[in-house]
């Protein structure tokens, strides 16, 4: 977690800026007069938004941030008008849960907003949120957009020269085939299992077991990946009560030191969230516990309640990701790699019609996609590779296809950094080399749609760059072979 790379620190100065967004957010709330509950609704809701709104230009983030109390005032009156009524609540809760999935197929705006809606009514659960209380809870949520909104798009607008990673392109498809429909019906399924497991354990606290089932079904698509984070928020939570346990029951909701650590918390949970889910729900839990404490109602027994509680939402998400409408690993895993493949495929062409005099031809982009996908790709195998995973055949084979395609990538990066350089030009024999790395592609993923060489072949001999992009080009070729024989083997069955 703190050995990974954190190029411009981004993930610093987003995790900072979070502390002082929602900080600004809690104060605003605190200075208008409100209560406990709505300060406490004002600081998630502030989280919330800096924490999911994720579209790829400012204007669109801003847009998407405007729209969050569109989203979350009607689930807000819902879940405070059905609160005597169970029966009623929990049906609109997953009515709330399947639209909130379903959206994301409108991309980083339907995400957004569909996780706003949920944590929205889950909040209303945590507080025991009353219709008395509305007016409240409003003026906290709209305070703390303003104040969370100030500070993101205006005292340190970071994506303005950062912008944000580029997000692969997600699967498409038709009705149940569509990954945002398929899991729709998963996480729904999950959902009604964590309901009524969790009132079984608790009439209070049941919802921690749903807000379990519906984050394991965030950035999943398969059974392994669904596993895998659910194992994973399992280890964070466990250590997190831990924690809570020595820092949160002992400070007692005392004001001034629970804020600090909260602000470490808020930190960390901006900060890990890249790299480790493990992590981002270690400071997640520790943080809740923190808000039992404010509110005067944390003791052990609780927090104990909280582990038996999200075991019970892994649990439902595994079995609905199981039983419902399953995807196996391997479908998802070669979908990711393929497209990976297809990516170090475009960003060659792009270099070698740069390299070959097209000024309109820029591998940058591709280089960047690339990268992407690359993300996603990890998460696709992270079951493979998972230290508890048993067969180490399939383990190591899938540690191959990692390790080379992150090969394929430091060669992508450094050809499209020598295709930048304006002396670079074009050689004769750089035309043979994206030839058969065209060629090794196709024995890959079959014929791509863009030609590597789209121009004639220039002078034999030496030119400015050419040794530099041939070198990238012969890496590229050795690495794109030997993936043949990994992707081939037992990690094709997993």
């Amino acid at each position: 977690m703190f050995m990974a790379p954190d190029p411009g620190l981004l993930r610093l100065r987003i995790a900072l800026r979070a502390v002082l967004g929602i900080g600004l957010a809690v104060t605003a709330s605190e200075l208008a007069g409100l209560s406990l509950p709505a300060s406490i609704t004002g600081g998630l809701t502030a989280l919330l938004a800096l924490f999911t709104v994720g579209d790829p230009t400012v204007r669109g983030q801003a847009l998407t941030t405007a729209l969050l109390p569109a989203v979350g005032f009607p689930v807000l009156a819902l879940a405070a008008v059905l609160h005597a009524v169970p029966t009623v609540r929990d049906a609109v809760w997953l009515a709330v849960v399947f639209g909130g999935v379903y959206a994301r197929r409108w991309g980083p705006r339907g995400h957004a907003l569909g996780i706003f809606a949920f944590m929205t009514f889950f909040v209303a659960q945590f507080l025991h949120a009353v219709p008395g209380l509305l007016p409240q809870l409003y003026a906290a949520t709209a305070l703390s957009l303003a104040a969370s909104s100030a500070v993101r798009f205006g005292v340190w607008c970071v994506e303005r020269r950062t912008p944000p990673p580029l997000a692969p392109a997600a699967p498409t498809g038709r009705g149940l085939s569509r990954p945002t429909t398929r899991q729709a019906f998963q996480a729904t399924a999950a959902c009604a299992f964590a309901i009524a497991a969790g009132q079984l354990l608790s009439h209070e606290r049941w919802y921690w077991a749903v807000g379990t089932a519906w984050w394991i079904f965030v950035n999943t698509s398969s059974r392994g990946e669904t596993l895998v984070r659910g194992f994973r928020r399992v280890v964070g939570t466990v250590t997190g009560i831990a924690a809570g346990l020595l820092v949160a029951v002992p400070l007692d909701g005392a004001p001034a030191p629970t804020a600090a650590i909260v602000a470490v918390c808020v930190w960390g949970i901006f900060y890990t969230a890249p790299l480790s889910y493990s992590w981002m729900m270690f400071f997640v839990t520790v943080l809740a516990g923190l808000l039992y404490g404010l509110l005067g109602v944390l003791d052990p027994a609780l927090l104990a309640l909280r582990v038996t509680e999200t075991a019970v939402g892994a649990l439902g998400a595994v079995l609905a990701v199981a039983l419902v409408l399953p995807v196996t690993t391997h479908a998802v895993t070669d979908r990711w790699v393929g497209q990976a493949v297809r990516a170090v495929h475009g960003c060659t062409a792009a270099a070698a019609r740069r390299l070959a005099g097209d000024p309109g031809a820029d591998p940058a982009p591709r280089a960047a996609e690339l990268e992407a996908v690359l993300g996603r790709v990890r998460l696709a195998l992270a079951p493979l590779v998972h230290p508890l995973n048993p067969v180490r055949a399939r383990k190591e084979r899938a540690r191959q296809v990692l390790a080379l395609l992150d090969d394929c990538a430091r060669e992508v990066r450094g050809l499209a950094a020598v295709a930048a350089d304006p002396d670079a030009s074009h050689d004769a024999r750089l035309t043979a080399a994206c030839g058969r790395v065209e060629a090794a592609v196709e024995v890959l993923v079959g014929a791509v749609p863009e030609r590597a060489v789209t121009t004639a072949a220039g002078v034999p001999g030496h030119h400015p760059g050419a040794e530099q992009a041939l070198a990238h080009l012969h890496g590229l070729e050795r690495a794109l072979a030997a993936l043949a024989a990994p992707l081939r083997g037992p990690l094709a069955s997993a």
